[in-house]
């Protein structure tokens, strides 16, 4: 499957959909890493003046015992209390839904904010648990064998989505 994605076009349909949404002065939050990558330029495109705040999920999956600890691991920043705000929950893309559960939680653990608005670049087919996004670039309908995956040239700094096909 050979399929090209326009990004840019993506992030203006998701900060055209949360521009709406800006009156409660939100806090936007990505999840390490691809979320963090989208996050930084949703919260350029909105002109948001308040620092972009980040998690790092790892120690919150409930897959931790049965896959192991991230190589990875970086720390969560919040450096605004989350107490009674309204956050914009930002990840790459939402497959089973374990992720973006895992971020509510460590979030919880901060304070407990009015309301969380869960933006994804991408939404596909998999949703083990009921969580959906709010607010999506695209979504896809993928076989069980194929992956996508957010990837940013280090160079350059932009990004592109790739698929996978895993070997069945």
């Amino acid at each position: 499957m050979n399929t090209t994605f326009d990004i840019d076009s993506m992030l203006d349909t998701m900060a055209g959909a949360l521009r709406p949404r800006l009156d409660h002065n939100p806090l936007m939050i990505g999840i390490h890493t691809g979320g963090v990558w989208v996050a930084e330029q949703l919260h350029r495109r909105l002109g948001l003046t308040e620092p972009l705040g980040t998690l790092d999920i790892s120690f919150y999956r409930d897959d931790f015992s049965r896959i192991g600890m991230n190589p990875q691991v970086r720390t969560s920043d919040l450096s605004t209390s989350v107490e009674g705000r309204h956050i914009i929950l930002v990840d790459d893309v939402l497959h089973t839904g374990r992720t973006i559960r895992a971020a509510m939680n460590e979030i919880f653990d901060y304070g407990r904010p009015d309301a969380i608005i869960l933006a994804c670049l991408i939404e596909r087919n998999g949703h083990e648990l009921p969580i959906r996004a709010d607010v999506a670039g695209q979504s896809l309908t993928l076989r069980p064998n194929q992956h996508i995956k957010l990837v940013r040239n280090e160079k350059d700094g932009t990004l592109a989505l790739t698929l996978q096909e895993a070997n069945e």
